[in-house]
């Protein structure tokens, strides 16, 4: 399966962007998919799982209340609206996902995933 991310750019502190992330090679059916991001120098951070099956959905704190995931299963793509961002939501931003049916924050467990796209939060 191939993941297209989109979206990313840059924006000032409490404004909103949305990053997409579209599958091609197969359909999802009993998957996970998440966002995940990355600033130099630091491990690769979880920031929102859902589940293609069911829409069920996990957040990491820092970002719970303020970033929503949503999918699209009619269009096989993947939503991370982000809203009240901060400077430090500034990173590189990478969807991804796994078979199977449990999810999880561990990047390491996800195979497949769509290339980076910045986002950049001016205070």
């Amino acid at each position: 399966v191939q993941l297209q991310a989109s979206g990313g750019g840059l924006v000032q502190a409490g404004g909103s962007l949305r990053l997409s992330c579209t599958a091609s090679g197969r359909a999802f059916t009993n998957e996970y998919a998440g966002w995940f991001r990355q600033v130099p120098g630091k491990e690769r951070e979880f920031v929102a799982l859902t589940s293609w099956r069911t829409g069920s959905t996990h957040y990491s704190d820092s970002v719970k209340g303020r970033f929503t995931i949503s999918r699209d299963n009619a269009k096989n793509t993947m939503y991370l609206q982000m809203n009240s961002l901060k400077s430090e939501d500034t990173a590189v931003y990478y969807c991804a996902s796994k078979d199977g049916l449990s999810g999880t924050t561990m990047y390491t467990a996800y195979p497949y995933w769509g290339q980076e796209t910045q986002v950049t939060v001016s205070s």
